[in-house]
């Protein structure tokens, strides 16, 4: 990536784990070149006021359950419940809709900070299973929607070959399953061949859950995953937990421990229902915890035990999952006031934590993003500190983490390229509803 050098001077921003005051940066080839905090005297620089933080990474996505926002929060249910109407939507999605839809939700994520996104991809073949003529297509498309909004994609293919634990795939499901993990793992392979060279690409992969691949077949997703970002839902709901036992007598944790799927590499999405041996499972392995607030709670699943992974050694990071809400600020204040609610007490996790949660892009590939320093990805977000949210909250990462939304979100850089200002938000809001509008026409 080449390009002039640009500078800014930034009024308050995150740098090296504090907020600091008039912060010069210059960019060059996307990477920041220098970073100089207490620089109020430079000239002849775009002065960008308010408080700058580095690019946000929402490390787990599922880009067409953004067409549910709106329509599976009515009435009652659960999550089997919620899944049946998800299944709806997978079975008439085709590739042209599904590029207008990831596009126009991948410009919210721009509009809200988000500058890498995690895209939990299994959604693979046509109706019934078919192979597109593109094997990959799907996937292709998801990463040409990552492009024209002008963020960054860790495309984590799912394998997925089982309705339950061992039980054959059956209607939308049919979608996902490759038949078997080698023949996933062989077009994973190609797809990562396609995308080779593609800057803001990263080709890791997942396993959709120890209900949806057989314990047999885990060893080979492993090894098709060695060296890339490998990310599995995890103890999701109790009722996984129960039906993994019955099958395996062992827990969900203990069969992918097992089968070597924990490790630095490896995030576990969600780990709500872990009893004291799973948590010091993961944390002696080192895997993180990926946790998705808005979504746990909007489906009712429960809330996780995010401290005690973080003392047993398994790193926090952050998803929006199901997209019920698209703002990662609000996924991390929602880390600490859900803890409040079970421990019936405040202050487990501090400002500083939750942002740096937010700021994860090494679990998915970009270890070179996340701060502000001199080599890194030059991702810049800024958030107005004035709002009738934020003004006298302190202009720090306190107001960033418990007193700003998305919409407090001002300018988006993005490797260097300015990708969203505030004022193009209605224009994103228009492209969302012709796409979603689009996918439901036929089933008014």
């Amino acid at each position: 990536m080449t390009g002039p050098m640009t500078a800014y001077l930034l009024e308050r921003a995150w740098v090296e784990g504090r907020v600091q005051d008039d912060v010069l940066v210059e960019v060059e080839g996307g990477r920041f070149t220098r970073v100089e905090p207490d620089a109020a005297g430079a000239r002849e620089v775009e002065r960008v006021p308010g408080l700058t933080l580095p690019g946000l990474a929402n490390n787990h996505s599922h880009a067409f359950h953004r067409a549910l926002r709106g329509r599976t929060q009515r009435g009652g249910g659960t999550f089997w419940t919620w899944r049946e109407q998800m299944y709806d939507l997978a079975e008439r999605l085709e590739p042209d809709d599904y590029l207008q839809l990831a596009t126009a939700l991948y410009r919210e994520m721009a509009a809200v900070g988000i500058t890498t996104v995690g895209e939990f991809h299994y959604l693979h073949h046509a109706p019934g299973g078919r192979a597109y003529a593109e094997p990959n297509e799907t996937g292709l498309v998801l990463v040409e929607a990552a492009r024209r909004a002008g963020i960054r994609i860790a495309l984590l293919d799912t394998c997925y070959l089982s309705s339950g634990f061992a039980a054959p795939v059956e209607g939308a499901q049919l979608r996902y399953s490759d038949g078997d993990a080698e023949r996933w793992a062989q077009r994973v392979e190609a797809l990562d061949a396609s995308v080779a060279g593609a800057d803001h690409v990263v080709v890791g992969a997942a396993v959709h859950s120890v209900r949806a691949v057989p314990r047999d077949q885990l060893a080979t997703v492993v090894e098709a995953a060695r060296g890339r970002p490998l990310h599995v839902h995890l103890s999701e709901q109790r009722a996984e937990n129960d039906a993994c036992r019955a099958a395996y007598d062992a827990s969900p944790t203990q069969v992918l421990a097992e089968a070597g799927v924990l490790g630095p590499l490896t995030s576990a999405v969600h780990a709500t229902h872990l009893d004291d041996a799973d948590v010091l499972a993961l944390g002696d392995s080192r895997t993180r915890a990926c946790f998705c607030p808005t979504t746990e709670r909007d489906l009712g699943d429960g809330v996780g035990p995010s401290r005690a992974l973080h003392e047993a050694g398994s790193a926090l990071s952050l998803g929006s999952d199901s997209h019920a809400v698209v703002d990662l600020l609000e996924e991390m204040r929602a880390v600490e006031l859900d803890e409040r609610l079970v421990a019936e007490s405040r202050g487990h996790w501090s400002a500083a934590e939750l942002l740096e949660a937010g700021l994860a892009h090494d679990a998915l590939g970009f270890a070179d993003a996340g701060r502000i320093a001199v080599g890194a990805r030059a991702d810049l977000v800024t958030l107005d500190t004035s709002s009738p949210r934020t003004a006298g909250t302190g202009a720090d990462e306190h107001t960033a983490v418990f007193a700003a939304t998305g919409a407090d979100v001002t300018r988006v850089v993005v490797d260097g390229r300015l990708v969203h200002t505030r004022e193009q938000s209605a224009d994103v809001g228009r492209e969302l509803a012709a796409a979603i509008d689009r996918l439901w026409k036929d089933a008014r």
